[in-house]
């Protein structure tokens, strides 16, 4: 399956995307920051198949993130996640850089799909939620 770099600060939310996508057969690297995602990022030059990522985070934001992950490894496809309406905002501008924004609270099956369409390179225009 795939390899996927995680970067969400609350514990409870990356426990419960890790569990469901490793479920799924993925392998999960999980960050609590930012920064720390951009590290590992870097460290393994690149070689995710996709960046999942919350907005609102300590020391480096999940814009922020986006923006040097898409910069330095284009080819690596970015979903983040939000519960906050002023950050899918802020996210608006990023359409061509980030796959979607997946809107908090999400159920088990909403951040299972996203990553599936995420990975595949599968655009919902009727689900798509950057300006929702």
């Amino acid at each position: 399956m795939s390899h996927i770099l995680l970067a969400e600060d609350d514990e409870a939310v990356r426990s419960f995307v890790t569990r469901a996508l490793e479920l799924d057969g993925h392998t999960v690297i999980a960050e609590e920051d930012g920064a720390a995602a951009a590290a590992s990022l870097a460290r393994a030059d690149g070689a995710f198949d996709l960046i999942l990522s919350d907005i609102k985070m300590p020391v480096m934001d999940g814009i922020a993130f986006a923006l040097v992950a898409g910069r330095d490894y284009p080819d690596v496809p970015i979903l983040l996640m939000t519960g906050f309406a002023d950050q899918r905002e802020r996210a608006s501008g990023l359409d061509a850089l980030v796959h979607d924004v997946v809107v908090k609270p999400f159920s088990l099956a909403e951040i299972r799909r996203a990553v599936h369409d995420a990975v595949h390179g599968i655009v919902r225009e009727d689900e798509r939620r950057l300006y929702a």
